[in-house]
């Protein structure tokens, strides 16, 4: 039962989500939406980057560097584009 409930859930959401995108709703370029990602892989990035030197957990810092690396690329990649995109 509550399988069904949750596919009932899914279904609405993914009908009013396009249902939405037809009648002028709010549509993000591909270049806006790489900034937003790459801003917030850098915060989770910074965040576990903290968190490891705190627990003196090597790993976790290591992957929190990587994770505010891959969040740089991504935000400029997004910059990139929007200045490609400008006519």
């Amino acid at each position: 039962m509550h399988f069904l409930a949750r596919g009932k859930a899914e279904e609405g959401l993914a009908e009013w989500r396009n249902s939405h995108r037809f009648k002028g709703g709010i549509r993000m370029k591909p270049s806006t939406g790489n900034e937003i990602a790459g801003r917030a892989h850098e915060v989770k990035g910074k965040i576990k980057e903290k968190v490891g030197q705190v627990t003196n957990d090597p790993n976790l810092e290591a992957e929190g560097v990587g994770e505010y690396i891959v969040g740089k690329v991504q935000k400029k990649t997004g910059q990139v584009e929007k200045v490609i995109e400008k006519p």
